[in-house]
């Protein structure tokens, strides 16, 4: 198969940067995405070129870090996966590719496709624990779970963040990351102490990151490669508002404004 690339390059965030085209040929449809930017970035080098500039680790769709926009889209045109879980089978013979990073002002773009999403981290580290004693280990079957609880605690700890929800949101929002992150832990019994100071330190925190404000548009969900419901983002919303009329701690106004 032949493919021509349309590829974003940024030397540096103060660069100014546009999109290159590159071709890459012989490329069988059983290669992953990410393979092919391998190939193409040992062709580039070849020629004495700076490859592209790409995240990526486990490469199993479980890390989150392949994060590219692909013909304008998180991900790629396939649903419920991540970019290096798709395949250039779900590309036409010939197809021109336009690949570009994340587009937020909460993730300043490092170089090419590669952005800094440690705005992510801030928000999980300013509530995303629990308490725990220090004492011997406690029977897992001492508390007693709900199966339904149990599952649905999982459905919103799925979340690897990537970011995706932020790329398609069109208001950039990381309302979906942060809910599923309150959201699974404020479902089990052990995540009941901190529930309504979690959810205020980390809504706050992610109010202080430049993210946009949620406005239902659901792109968040059909662009999640993990297909995390938006309603955890009512679930969160509920706990919010209960938090701060219970306790409020400052004199922010409702969701999404400062």
């Amino acid at each position: 198969m032949k493919f021509r690339l349309r590829i974003w390059r940024q030397a540096d965030p103060e660069a100014d940067g546009e999109f290159v085209e590159y071709e890459i040929d012989g490329i069988s449809e059983s290669t992953s995405f990410l393979e092919m930017i391998d190939r193409l970035n040992e062709e580039i080098t070849v020629r004495g070129e700076e490859p592209v500039a790409f995240d990526s680790d486990c490469r199993e769709g479980i890390c989150g870090m392949c994060s590219m926009v692909i013909d304008g889209r998180p991900h790629g045109p396939q649903s419920g996966g991540t970019t290096c879980q798709l395949y250039m089978r779900h590309f036409e013979d010939g197809a021109l590719i336009t690949i570009e990073p994340w587009r937020s002002a909460a993730f300043p773009l490092v170089r090419d496709l590669v952005v800094d999403r440690s705005a992510f981290d801030r928000v999980l580290q300013a509530g995303g624990y629990v308490t725990v004693h220090s004492g011997p280990k406690p029977d897992p079957n001492a508390v007693p779970i709900d199966p339904e609880i149990a599952e649905e605690s999982l459905d919103a700890a799925s979340c690897i963040g990537c970011g995706a929800c932020v790329a398609a949101c069109p208001n950039g929002a990381a309302m979906l990351y942060t809910a599923a992150k309150v959201s699974h832990l404020s479902l089990l019994p052990q995540g009941q102490p901190e529930r309504y100071q979690r959810v205020q330190k980390m809504v706050d925190q992610m109010q202080e990151e430049s993210f946009g404000s949620c406005r239902n548009y659901a792109e968040c969900e059909a662009n999640c490669p993990k297909e995390i419901s938006i309603k955890f983002i009512g679930r969160m919303n509920r706990d919010y508002l209960r938090a701060v009329l219970k306790e409020p701690t400052d004199r922010r106004g409702p969701m999404g404004s400062q």
